[in-house]
C-alpha cells in the first residue's frame, strides 16, 4: 500500500501538468474502481480548471475551480502516468484518462483496482469522512515533538500500531513507521504512552528524516509503486530494517550468531522488523 512518500512523489509528478490547466476530457473506462465513480464523473472533471494538486496523508487532493475536489486514493497497485507527447495504445487497465488544454495525458492505471476516486463538494472537505479523522501531517510545521508526545499520551496499544493509527500521525505505514523507529532506538512493542519527552524529540526527528529521504529517493517500489514518469522508487535499497529479518543492521555491533540480527515478528497481523540491541 502507498504510504505518505508515494502518494507526495506521485503529486509533484502531477502538479506542473495539472495545476492552472482545464481538464478539456475525463473519460472513466469502468463505471467503478474499489467503488462506483460519481456519477457523471467526466462530466463533473471536463472543462474544469485545476486549482492546486495537493495531499493528504495517503490522499491525493485534486481542488478544482468550481470549489470541488477529486479525492483519489492509489490503493495496492494504482498509479498515474503522464504522457506529453503521443501517448501509447490504452493499457487493459487504463481506467482513468485526462487530457488537458495544453495536450498533456494523464492515466491512472490499477490492475487490483483497490484504489478509488470521489467528489467532495466545497463545504465538504474538511469533514469528508475520508479525512474528517486524519491526524497532524508529519512534514508541516505545526508537527512537533510536543504535538507527537501528546497523540501518544495514555495510548496503551504498542507504538508500532499507535503510529499506523493514521489519527495519531498522517500517513504513515508498516514501512516508514518500521524505518523510523529503528532511527529512533524505540521497540516497536513499547507502549506508546511511554513516548515523551527526549523519546518523542527522537521519534520525531526519525520520522522526518525518514520520510523526506524517502520522497527525494521516489518513495518504495517494492511491488507496484511507479513515479509518474514510469520511473521506480528507490528508497528499498536504503531500507535499514525493513523486510531484512536476519541481517546486520547499519552501524550496529550485534553479534549476528547470538542474536539472529535483524528480528522480524508479528503485530496486529503486520510484519514488524527491527533490532532487538538497539531498540528498546
Amino acid at each position: 500500500m502507498p504510504e505518505l512518500p508515494e502518494v507526495e512523489t506521485v503529486r509533484r509528478g502531477l502538479a506542473p501538468v495539472l495545476e492552472g490547466c482545464r481538464i478539456a476530457r475525463a473519460v472513466a473506462r469502468r463505471p467503478d474502481l474499489r467503488f462506483p465513480l460519481p456519477e457523471g464523473f467526466g462530466q463533473r472533471l471536463t472543462g474544469r480548471t485545476v486549482r492546486r494538486v495537493g495531499r493528504r496523508a495517503k490522499f491525493l487532493l485534486i481542488e478544482l475551480d468550481d470549489g470541488s475536489t477529486l479525492i483519489s486514493h492509489l490503493g495496492m497497485s494504482g498509479s498515474f502516468r503522464i504522457y506529453t507527447e503521443t501517448p501509447p495504445e490504452l493499457a487493459r487497465h487504463d481506467h482513468v484518462i485526462l487530457t488537458t488544454d495544453q495536450g498533456v495525458e494523464i492515466r491512472y492505471n490499477d490492475p487490483r483496482r483497490f484504489g478509488f476516486m470521489v467528489i467532495a463538494e466545497a463545504d465538504q472537505l474538511d469533514n469528508h469522512p475520508m479525512l474528517k479523522d486524519i491526524g497532524p501531517e508529519p512534514l508541516d510545521s505545526g508537527f512537533t515533538p510536543r504535538v507527537l508526545a501528546r497523540s501518544l499520551r495514555g495510548r496503551k496499544a504498542p507504538i508500532k500500531a499507535a503510529l499506523l493509527d493514521q489519527s495519531v500521525v498522517a500517513g504513515l505505514g508498516n514501512i516508514y513507521v518500521a524505518e523510523a523507529l529503528f532511527l529512533a532506538g524505540i521497540s516497536p512493542k513499547r507502549k506508546a504512552t511511554t513516548v515523551a519527552g527526549a523519546r518523542a524529540e527522537k521519534l520525531y526527528r526519525a520520522i522526518v528524516d525518514v520520510l523526506g529521504r524517502a520522497i527525494e529517493a521516489g518513495g518504495s517500489s517494492i511491488s507496484d509503486h511507479r513515479q509518474t514518469d514510469g520511473e521506480l522508487g528507490y528508497f528499498q535499497y536504503a531500507f535499514a530494517v525493513y523486510g531484512r529479518a536476519g541481517q546486520a543492521c547499519p552501524g550496529c555491533d550485534c553479534d549476528i550468531d547470538k542474536t539472529g540480527g535483524i528480528a522480524r515478528i508479528q503485530q496486529s497481523g503486520r510484519s514488524t522488523f527491527y533490532c532487538t540491541k538497539r531498540q528498546r
